[in-house]
């Protein structure tokens, strides 16, 4: 695998391990065009690469990530070429992260929001420091959660849960998360690396074919939720971008104020 030319993705190789960091701090490693382009591409190399056998994703600083940049989105409203295209990639991001042979983890040592929190659900095993906190607040800036949320939620939580966290747009700390199905596991601070190194090391050295056969296996249904609901969960999520109450969301986060939504 080239690890050349990612530059918004830190990538380490641990013998047959492959760490994968989100590695924009600054931004809380916001995922704006660049960075879904490079994890897209990180998707598609993994197919090719027979030395790893597992795959660690993790965020650098104090989140794993919050999400779609805001001010990136601002730059869209105008742009409907740049929306469509947007889309196509949010599309084939969600679909090839799905079509992942190695199993993922995802180390969520800090807040994973919004795509954020998509990109860390549709991991394999979900390893969540208790400090952190995970949830999808498409609503409460205007936006339908249409970009994989309304995939992997159901399925982990129920519909009940599904329509209270994403209608509600709350976010739930690391034990809740854990113990309504949303996160795989919950661990003191303390011991995130240990336990995510532990199944690290469990996994890369198990049958590998067993393991990614079981993997695709399990994933047949996530894809076939996928192509039920993803298009029409972007299509919505494209049209909710043109509302007069999305882009009063963003004006007001960037001007930290509360916003005044009209229905609009």
């Amino acid at each position: 695998m080239d690890h050349t030319g990612y530059h918004r993705l830190l990538i380490e190789r641990r013998d047959a391990v492959l760490r994968v960091t989100l590695n924009n701090p600054d931004k809380l490693n916001a995922i704006d065009f660049d960075t879904e382009n490079e994890l897209l591409r990180l998707f598609q190399d993994l197919r090719r690469d027979r030395r790893t056998a597992v795959v660690v994703l993790t965020g650098a600083g104090r989140a794993f990530s919050a999400g779609g940049d805001l001010q990136h989105t601002l730059s869209l409203l105008d742009d409907p070429p740049m929306i469509k295209q947007e889309f196509d990639l949010a599309r084939r991001f969600v679909n090839t992260l799905l079509d992942v042979e190695q199993p993922v983890i995802a180390r969520i040592q800090g807040d994973a929001v919004g795509l954020g929190a998509t990109l860390a659900l549709l991991c394999d095993l979900t390893v969540m420091a208790e400090g952190a906190r995970i949830g999808d607040p498409h609503v409460r800036v205007g936006l339908v959660a249409g970009d994989g949320g309304a995939v992997a939620w159901p399925l982990l939580v129920g519909y009940a849960r599904a329509k209270r966290y994403l209608l509600g747009g709350e976010l739930l700390g690391a034990a809740e998360a854990e113990r309504c199905g949303l996160v795989s596991l919950c661990v003191p601070d303390s011991e995130l690396d240990a336990t995510v190194d532990r199944w690290a090391a469990r996994w890369s050295s198990g049958p590998r074919y067993a393991l990614q056969w079981t993997k695709a296996t399990l994933n047949i249904g996530l894809k076939a939720q996928a192509a039920q609901v993803l298009d029409a969960g972007l299509a919505y999520e494209m049209v909710s971008l043109q509302t007069a109450d999305h882009r009063e969301a963003i004006e007001a986060f960037l001007a930290k104020r509360a916003p005044q939504f009209t229905g609009q």
